[in-house]
């Protein structure tokens, strides 16, 4: 039950970090639920290491959205479209 309930907050902290970003991303349903699990184990990963959370904490709902916008960021700049 754990996965399906990763994957449901993953859709939404995607889908609201593709609404915020502006621009247009590609991907259907599976790209913007990883691109929101990605999002929140980077949120989780640098407050942890900048001491904003405890060993074993995650990162919340805003904090995995900012990760998932950084994450779209940092796509666009490496692998844009060229045309």
């Amino acid at each position: 039950m754990g996965l399906i309930w990763t994957a449901i907050i993953g859709l939404v902290i995607g889908a609201v970090a593709k609404f915020i970003m502006p621009g247009t991303q590609g991907g259907g349903l599976i790209v913007t639920m990883l691109l929101g699990i990605v999002g929140s184990f980077v949120a989780t990963f640098v407050g942890q290491a900048a001491g904003w959370y405890p060993p074993g904490a995650s990162a919340g709902f805003i904090a995995s959205v900012i990760g998932a916008i950084v994450v779209l960021w940092v796509y666009g700049k490496f692998f844009r479209k060229a045309g």
